[in-house]
């Protein structure tokens, strides 16, 4: 039971620390429309989504409404389309066909985004798996909320080099195709290794084939909340910053899953997950680098960062799997660069760097995101990024992804706007010695030996 106690607190949160249900998102299953006919397959998809989801954003705002609690956005992740599509796609053009049939899903049910125009590539591709990926910047060009992400690695397989070389051209190329929108398409585009299949985060977000027909996934964001809570241990031990993080984050997800069994009722779809990760904003006030900054370090990328960051990061899962029966996703926290006031403010200054970015995705929930960088950065360096954070990723069992942002016409020092949510980031430098050769080799990565337990 929620008590009168908890209620004010979470008024407190939402009024004064920018708590937010970050987003209600509808996994919906599309191996039912597999037709080897694209017409018959497009219509199956239409037919679906809008049957399921046609009422996602209305329950979304009714229950933001009724219980006083921010509900920024209302998604829908669908079954990977490289499965999907495979028996009836023959060529590019065919998957953004896919593409477009998506994003008009997405415009009726005026939901934010819609992600899953993903391949899973960690060992191999098939035909359409090589085909969707060669469609993705024609698809991201031509639609306005569809979200891509491709796996090219895990702890269990290794990393798919061809997939990683291919994904740096995809990368250079999805930028040069949206250039007259700084990069945009790039903002929706996301590379992963060990993908969780229930993510209700974008760009990343698609519906993994071991769910069910179609699940209800919640994702909640405190950074703010974080922040606030974190002001009373200024010079206090490590115990008590540990423990002020973990009961933050047991009240925070609290709220998640009081809204995810909501949405789940009125909308009559199981309840899938609570994604409690500390997702940033540009607002002031909603940002993971200043909580680093409260637990005492003078800048993003001071010496140090990559504990705190650690620190934070454990006390939030620990604080989450105690507060509802199933979390899940990605869970922890973010450093997206252009999405958070006080990373972008740091990289500005020189205090962050994609290096320590690396190293501090060691430890957080996701990886190097939504970082510019300068516009004529190579296809190759871009792979040899993408492996690197990929090589994090299967090593340590983790999650891990990227978005790089190669800003067209723009070089180190440089600022690119991408607006609302999306934020804005100077273009930051990258090495510029080669990596061609490296990246160049064809094949797999092994996985490692840690991988091998059965």
């Amino acid at each position: 039971m929620i008590n009168i106690q908890e209620v004010i607190e979470t008024n407190k949160m939402i009024e004064r620390e920018n708590l937010d249900v970050r987003t209600i998102t509808m996994g919906i299953s599309l191996i039912d429309c597999i037709d080897s006919d694209l017409g018959s397959l497009r219509s199956k998809i239409k037919d679906k989504i809008l049957r399921l989801a046609g009422n996602l954003v209305d329950t979304g705002d009714q229950i933001g409404s009724e219980f006083g609690i921010p509900i920024v956005n209302k998604r829908i992740s669908v079954t990977p389309v490289s499965i999907i599509g495979s028996a009836a796609c023959r060529s590019y053009e065919d998957y953004v066909d896919i593409a477009l049939t998506l994003d008009e899903c997405a415009m009726e049910t005026g939901v934010d985004f819609l992600g899953g125009f993903s391949a899973l590539v960690s060992k191999d591709m098939t035909r359409g798996d090589e085909l969707l990926i060669g469609s993705i910047p024609y698809a991201l060009s031509r639609t306005k909320k569809l979200c891509s992400s491709v796996n090219v690695g895990s702890s269990k397989s290794g990393i798919n080099m061809d997939a990683v070389r291919l994904m740096g051209g995809i990368v250079k190329k999805t930028a040069e195709h949206t250039a007259d929108t700084n990069g945009s398409g790039c903002t929706k585009l996301v590379i992963f290794c060990n993908a969780p299949d229930d993510n209700p985060f974008m760009a990343g977000a698609f519906h993994g084939v071991t769910e069910g027909d179609a699940v209800i996934n919640v994702g909640v964001s405190g950074p703010g909340v974080v922040k606030s809570a974190l002001y009373d241990c200024r010079g206090k031990n490590f115990e008590v910053l540990s423990e002020t993080i973990k009961k933050t984050a047991f009240k925070i997800t609290r709220v998640g899953q009081l809204v995810a069994l909501e949405a789940s009722r009125r909308l009559n779809v199981p309840f899938g997950i609570v994604d409690l990760s500390l997702a940033p904003t540009p607002a002031i006030g909603d940002s993971v680098a200043d909580i680093l900054k409260e637990m005492g370090l003078e800048q993003p990328g001071a010496p140090g960062t990559t504990a705190a960051l650690a620190l934070l990061n454990d006390q939030v899962k620990k604080g989450g799997v105690m507060a509802s029966s199933y979390v899940g996703g990605l869970s922890g926290a973010f450093i997206p660069v252009s999405e958070d006031a006080g990373m972008i403010f740091a990289a500005k200054e020189g205090a962050l760097t994609i290096e320590k970015l690396e190293a501090m995705t060691c430890v957080c929930s996701v990886g190097l995101d939504m970082i510019a960088i300068p516009g004529d950065t190579s296809a190759y360096t871009i792979a040899g990024i993408i492996a690197d954070e990929m090589a994090i990723g299967a090593v340590n069992n983790k999650t891990t992804a990227i978005r790089l942002i190669p800003a067209i016409g723009m070089k180190a020092g440089d600022y690119v706007k991408f607006g609302g949510l999306l934020g804005e980031a100077p273009v930051m430098p990258v090495n510029a010695y080669s990596c061609k050769d490296f990246v160049s080799r064809q094949g797999r990565i092994p996985a490692p030996i840690h991988s091998f337990k059965n």
